[in-house]
């Protein structure tokens, strides 16, 4: 299974980490990877790269847009896809801070979804060191 971190980040670093999201992905990585002592440190400069997410917004539109659909479904705060035809299982679940997405596949519908909501948004996976913009 991969885990993908989406962050929503500020325009300006999207500016400057459009061609070199590499050196983006080792910034935030080296945030997720730090020491429990290091956690005010960390989360100053998470502050300073991200904005927070619009929760509800989000979690609303993404019902409205896929509720009457069929390979969809949504329990408590996770958003689901189940789509056999397509081979994709997804879970997405939104934060304030960060949208944490599950897939066992290569590929997500959120992925698409989610870039035209905010063009802003950078993938990670820390595990499987695999970063983009969406």
């Amino acid at each position: 299974m991969k885990v993908y971190y989406i962050f929503k980040l500020k325009e300006e670093l999207c500016d400057l980490y459009r061609d070199t999201p590499s050196v983006l992905y080792n910034i935030l990585r080296n945030i997720y990877y730090l020491d429990r002592e290091e956690v005010d440190y960390g989360y100053n400069l998470f502050k300073q790269l991200t904005l927070p997410i619009e929760k509800n917004r989000i979690d609303r539109e993404l019902f409205i847009k896929f509720h009457q659909e069929l390979p969809y479904s949504k329990r408590k705060d996770v958003h689901y896809i189940n789509n056999m035809y397509k081979n994709e299982v997804s879970r997405l679940i939104v934060n304030n801070s960060y949208l944490r997405l599950e897939l066992d596949q290569n590929f997500s519908t959120f992925f698409k979804v989610l870039k035209e909501e905010d063009k802003n948004l950078f993938a990670c996976s820390f595990q499987k060191t695999d970063f983009f913009f969406l």
